[in-house]
């Protein structure tokens, strides 16, 4: 009889929040119960950063940039709706605007006009789409290896191959996990890689009905944030790895185009995760960007 592999994820998730002295939160957004991070509080002229993490990822993502960036900032980490410890419903819509909206539901509240947001991937995506819905614009909008960005200059397009559960971000076995891990980064393995393969992988694959639906949903409309970004997106900063093998190098030249002003920063040697796999550089780099124009 073979034994169900143990779920350790919990408990290591518990000790990293306890390490990086946040408090874990929940609140309801568009029937969801969403789980987040806080870290200080909100003061003023004190910046508060909102992080989104990507696609089949947790707000532990961020962990090592929490560990880098100012302690008296007030950060807010969320396990976006459906992922992560928030709620996931099998009858949602786990679109990019969908997604924007919550968050913008959830943010309205707070009346903070020291507002930063970065996101990572599908995060980013969901950034630069909430960046432009905020009745109150936030200071400045940070994309790190941004989804939803074509791959050159002056095209927008409008579909995208359809989704697939082979997908190397959907596993369905552990062979498939070490894929995901292995390849997100810079295409090769790593330690980190396995380490996460090991304590990731019981709750990955569990999830892979859930992760499949919020696949289906994203690229329905794959290029959503290319409708924002442009002459009215606040100060933006572009953070890029130049080994990224889901979303190439080649996606900031259009960044460039459409906000010529942006702050761009292509790590060298770096994959699709700056914060995880360079965490001091993209740290420094975006907290320089923010008290630039934190006023």
């Amino acid at each position: 009889m073979k034994l169900p592999t143990p779920n350790v994820w919990p408990l290591a998730r518990t000790g990293q929040r306890l390490l990086l002295r946040a408090k874990r939160q929940e609140t309801s957004v568009d029937g969801h119960r969403m789980v987040f991070l806080e870290r200080g509080q909100a003061n003023p002229g004190t910046p508060t950063l909102v992080l989104l993490h990507g696609f089949a990822s947790m707000k532990e993502n961020w962990a090592f940039w929490m560990q880098q960036l100012p302690s008296h900032w007030h950060l807010l980490v969320p396990d976006l709706p459906g992922l992560g410890e928030s709620q996931y419903r099998p009858g949602a819509d786990y679109g990019y605007e969908s997604q924007a909206a919550r968050l913008g539901q959830w943010l309205s509240g707070s009346n903070n006009h020291h507002l930063h947001i970065a996101g990572s991937s599908m995060g980013g995506a969901i950034a630069a789409l909430l960046a432009h819905q905020l009745t109150v614009p936030p200071r400045t909008l940070t994309l790190l290896n941004s989804a939803g960005i074509p791959e050159s200059p002056g095209t927008a397009p409008t579909t995208a191959t359809r989704p697939t559960t082979d997908s190397v971000l959907i596993p369905r076995d552990w062979a498939g996990v070490y894929r995901m891990f292995n390849s997100v980064g810079q295409g090769k393995p790593t330690l980190p890689g396995i380490a996460m393969t090991g304590l990731l992988g019981p709750d990955l694959m569990k999830r892979r009905p859930s992760l499949q639906h919020i696949f289906n949903d994203m690229v329905a409309d794959p290029m959503a944030p290319t409708r924002y970004l442009g002459a009215h997106t606040p100060p933006l900063q572009v953070q890029w790895g130049d080994k990224d093998t889901i979303t190439p190098t080649r996606c900031v030249d259009w960044l460039t185009s459409a906000v010529p002003d942006a702050d761009i920063h292509v790590f060298r040697g770096v994959g699709h995760l700056p914060m995880l796999e360079t965490p001091k550089r993209s740290a420094a780099a975006l907290s320089g960007f923010i008290k630039q124009h934190n006023h």
